[in-house]
This record gives structure tokens, sequence and C-alpha cells, in this order.
């Protein structure tokens, strides 16, 4: 099996950490070597995170470059477009339809863009762009976005759907795993729908 490239990307606070966790919980679950590198940045202040997911036979490095992400998982919409150049061709985008505003739309020196899932499509990228957050909160909780991110794209990740659901119950928290486990189940569901 070649290496396979999974980033995860969003803001401070929104579980990409745990997200990451679950990924290589199953990829281990796999019999797979997993490297993963998180690179936090302003994290605590609401600033852009990511987190590298690498899997495979022998994975050497855990830093995806440019170009090499087999599958990018945004929990927010102009975090997505910020790394839509690491997305290899035929790669795929998975993204929350979320809008969290940076500080320079907060203060008022910029808007943010309008219709970035349009326009992101219409680059001819693969994209499954729904409201995780909403998913979640039919689950029980808003929390559980990140992983109900994963459940949307349990059929491109690279793992059976029945590993990344023992993946997400070893890795949550006994006291948030039941609401996470729903989410996870209510956003596979909805995985096959643009």
């Amino acid at each position: 099996m070649t290496t396979k490239n999974i980033m995860i990307v969003g803001v401070g606070g929104q579980g990409s950490l745990l997200a990451s966790r679950i990924l290589g919980a199953a990829a281990t679950a796999g019999g797979y070597e997993v490297k993963i590198s998180e690179v936090h940045g302003m994290s605590q202040r609401g600033g852009s995170v990511v987190t590298y997911v690498r899997y495979g036979e022998k994975v050497n490095s855990p830093v995806i470059c440019q170009g090499e992400a087999d599958v990018i998982l945004s929990f927010e919409l102009l975090e997505a477009a910020r790394w839509l150049p690491f997305l290899k061709p035929g790669g795929t985008l998975i993204t929350s339809i979320q809008e969290i505003n940076p500080m320079p739309v907060i203060i008022g020196a910029a808007e943010y863009p309008a219709d970035l899932a349009e326009k992101i499509d219409a680059l001819g990228v693969n994209i499954i762009a729904k409201d995780a957050a909403a998913i979640a909160e039919e689950a029980g909780n808003v929390r559980a976005a990140n992983v109900a991110l994963i459940g949307l794209g349990a059929h491109v990740l690279g793992f059976d759907a029945a590993v990344l659901r023992g993946a997400v119950e070893e890795c949550v928290p006994a006291k948030a795993r039941e609401i996470n486990l729903r989410a996870f189940d209510l956003a596979a569901t909805h995985q096959d729908v643009q």
C-alpha cells in the first residue's frame, strides 16, 4: 500500500487533535505504520490549526507537502480554501460549511469570502460540503462536529467504517462517547449526499 496522506485543518478549539488521534487509532488497528504531526499555531486564540496524519506500510516523515494530501478534512470553509493547494489532483476535500470569522473580518479590515464551497467546487475539486456542526447538534452536542466530519468522510479516508467507529469508541472519553458515536453514525448516512 502506498502511504495515505490526510490533513485536518480548522481553528483552535474545534477538536482537530482528537480527530487526528481517531484516524491514528484506525490506522494502527488496520496494521499500518502511522505518523501524526500537530501544528498548533495560535490555536488557543482561534488561529489556524493543521494536523497531518500519514499511514501506510512504511512512513518516514509525518509532514505532508503541497499537492500531496489524499484527503483534507476541514472544520471551516476559509481554512478549506487556505489549505486547498495541499490537496493532490484527484484528492477529496471534506469540509463543514461552518464559517468562523478570522481576526481581520472581526475588526472590519476584511470581509469573509462569499460562496466558498461553490467556488471550490467550480475548480473541479472533489468536495463533500456539509454542516458537521448541525449533524453533531442533532446527535446531542455541537462539540462532536469533529467526529461528524470523520463520519462524512468515512468512505474516502481509507478505512472500513466499522474500524473508524471503533477508533471513535477507543479515543473519545467515556462521558462523551455515546454522543460522538451517534454523530459518527448520523454523518455516515449523509456521506454520499453532495
